[in-house]
Order: structure tokens, then C-alpha cells, then sequence
């Protein structure tokens, strides 16, 4: 036999051997002895069950996985509804998990498990700051010295973790924990990755990843991203050379999730409020107020744009559909955090800006009274 038959039939056993060899996963729950360890594949943007597996009376289990060469896969595992463990794992791995029903686990064997659990700590440990510091004062009766040194606070936390962030995955570009870093939120619509130039940075990640991992579903995913932030920012850059508008625009979530901008209200006045669903004397003036008016003067060229402030969209969602209110409602969760508040100054709720014939009104309205006298001699 030829030198180079010789060469390829090792190069085919070696693959048949490689296919062959199982992922494996052996690990202990502590303080659930007989208890279930549901696994978990990450398909995307959903899991799917891999297996249920049982725990012995230490509470060990162990099981094997298909990991095909080249591909590796994000695996979860879950006790009821808590995830326990989180990995990153390759054809033939050999790992071991020690967990406790509560979310805290190590693991051995696996580097890239290594770095995505560390990766879940620091993302962790990020959001409990945020969110405790945005509950730490209430908006409804926080002054606005109060309002904008929270403000500060919450810029400062967000700005650190964004740059940690951007250090891993410019470091770590051919592995594929980098994905979900690029993915992660700090509410439901503010991705940590936001600016539209992060395009830049979703679309390096992705080639260096592709070269490494041609065939991932993530990378694949991830170029899919990459090139619809691309073309975000072309769009961008188009608006940036168009003419202005009078007024900073807002992009922001309705109730089902549609993002509404305050520039598609196509009104000759157009009220900017900004209000909370927590504080009674708001849901109030929605009803007895802002609806009678809005009812006279809609016809005739009245519109409102609703922010409200809260971190919690349950309760604002309830407000707005139970009283029906029929002009545009919008809330991104993030509280005094919001890009809103700062691009129009609010230090204070409620507070309510004009916008007059594309531009923001500088005549002082006072109340209710003086809301329809203006409305009366704008919209004749």
C-alpha cells in the first residue's frame, strides 16, 4: 500500500475515533440526595432537554453527551427551576461539577467552563448592583439632587461593566464564550452592548470566531447579529446627515414590546410626560386630566408621548391597559437610568415637555388650566 493510502486511512480512523469519543459529565448536587439534574442544550436562543438525570443518596449523577468535533456546545444544568451549572463543552471533555441547589457551583476539566462560569459571576454580580440601586430610592419622592447623584452612580456602574466587558471579548475573540458576553442585557431592551458602533465590535468577534468554529450555530447566530447591527449603523450614519429635528428624539417600548419613536407622532403639539405607575396622584391625572384633554384635542393636532420611569413593566402595562389609555405609553425598565432622562433633564416626577411644530416649546405652561389655554391658541 502507497505511503499516502496508508495516510489517509489513518486520517479517517483518527475521525471515527474522534466521533466516537463521548462528552462526559460527572458531578454532585449537595442537599438533594435522590433528587432530579435536568440538562439542558442551548439551541440559539432556547434550550432544549437534553436528558434527566437522577442523583444517587450523595446526591452524585453523572451522563454522557454527543459534542461533535469543531462545535462546541453551551450545556445547562437545572435543579427544578434553578440553573446550577453552566458549561462550555467540546467532543470529548471530561468534566467535573460540584453544585448546590441554590446556583453556586465549581468545575473542573473544562478551561472554556472555567471562563464562562466566571463570566456569569461578574455579569451576576453587575445586575444585583444595578438593580439594588435603582430600588435603593424611590423615584416618586426622590428629590433631584437625589434623582441625579443616583444618576451617576448607575452611569458609573454601567460604564465600568461595559469596558470589563469589551476587554473580555476583545481578548478572548476566538473563544466562544465571547458570545454570550456580546448578548447580555441589563434589562429586557438595553443590551450591554447598545451604541450602534458596537457593530464594529460584533462583527470582528464574529470572523475571528469563524475561523476557529466555521460551523457553530452561535457563530452563526452571532454573524446574523453582526450584520444586522451593520446595518443599524449604516442607517445611522444616514440619519446623522440628515437635517435635525428640534428636539432629542426617544426610541422606547410600547406595552406588546414595539419600540415607538417620539418622532413618528405626527401632531402639531405633542406632550412629553414623564410619570410613575407606583405613585396614585399619576394614575390619577392620566384619567381626570391628560384622557379629557387628550380627548378635545387630538382631532385637532394634540398627541401625547407617556414615559413612565419604573423598573417594573408589570405594573405600568396593568395601569395602561385597565385605563385604556389610547395615546403612545413607553417604559425601558431602567428607571432614572434611561437614556430619556437625561436627554431631556428630568429631575424630578412627573414632569411634561412640549414639543410645538417639531420644536421644544420654551413658554412656561402652569397646570392643568394653562395647558388648555395654550392648546386652545395653538391648535384653533
Amino acid at each position: 500500500m502507497k505511503r499516502s493510502s496508508l495516510i489517509a486511512l489513518l486520517l479517517a480512523v483518527l475521525a471515527l475515533a474522534a466521533c466516537g469519543r463521548k462528552t462526559r459529565i460527572e458531578g454532585t448536587l449537595a442537599g438533594a440526595p435522590d433528587s432530579q439534574v435536568i440538562v439542558k442544550l442551548l439551541d440559539v436562543n432556547a434550550y432544549k432537554v437534553l436528558d434527566t438525570l437522577k442523583t444517587n443518596a450523595s446526591g452524585a449523577f453523572s451522563c454522557k453527551l454527543d459534542v461533535q468535533p469543531g462545535q462546541p456546545e453551551f450545556v445547562y444544568l437545572f435543579y427544578k427551576d434553578t440553573k446550577i451549572a453552566s458549561l462550555l463543552l467540546e467532543n470529548g471533555d471530561r468534566v467535573r461539577v460540584s453544585a448546590d441547589t441554590l446556583g453556586a457551583y465549581t468545575v473542573e476539566g473544562s478551561p472554556e467552563s472555567e471562563k464562562l462560569q466566571q463570566i456569569e459571576t461578574d455579569y451576576s454580580a453587575f445586575i444585583r448592583k444595578f438593580v439594588d440601586e435603582l430600588s435603593a430610592t424611590p423615584v416618586a419622592t426622590a428629590s433631584p439632587e437625589e434623582i441625579k447623584a443616583m444618576q451617576r452612580r448607575l452611569s458609573g456602574e454601567y460604564v465600568a461593566y461595559y469596558r470589563k466587558a469589551l476587554q473580555y471579548v476583545l481578548t478572548n475573540s476566538h473563544s466562544l464564550t465571547a458570545v454570550p458576553v456580546l448578548f447580555q442585557n441589563v434589562t429586557e431592551d438595553f443590551p450591554v452592548f447598545n451604541q450602534d458602533t458596537d457593530a464594529i465590535i460584533f462583527g470582528s468577534v464574529c470572523d475571528s470566531l469563524k475561523a476557529v468554529y466555521p460551523d457553530s450555530k452561535y457563530v452563526k447566530a452571532l454573524e446574523r447579529e453582526a450584520n444586522a447591527r451593520k446595518n443599524n449603523l449604516q442607517i445611522s450614519k444616514r440619519i446623522e446627515s440628515a437635517p435635525e429635528i428640534g428636539y432629542p428624539d426617544l426610541t422606547l417600548p410600547d406595552v406588546n414590546g414595539r419600540k415607538v419613536s417620539l418622532s413618528s407622532l405626527d401632531s402639531r403639539v405633542v406632550l412629553v410626560h414623564f410619570w410613575t405607575a407606583n405613585e396614585p396622584t399619576h394614575v390619577l391625572f392620566n384619567a381626570e386630566v391628560l384622557k379629557p384633554i387628550y380627548e378635545k384635542y387630538h382631532a385637532k393636532g394634540f398627541d401625547i408621548y407617556e414615559v413612565c420611569v419604573d423598573t417594573d413593566k408589570a405594573p405600568w402595562a396593568a395601569v395602561v391597559r385597565n385605563q385604556q389609555l389610547p395615546w403612545t405609553n413607553v417604559c425601558d425598565g431602567l428607571g432614572v437610568a434611561s437614556p430619556a432622562f437625561t436627554l431631556y433633564g428630568v429631575d424630578r416626577i412627573p414632569t411634561s415637555v412640549l414639543i410645538v411644530d417639531g420644536a421644544l416649546n420654551t413658554e412656561s405652561i402652569d397646570a392643568e388650566a394653562g395647558l388648555r389655554r395654550f392648546l386652545d391658541r395653538k391648535l384653533r
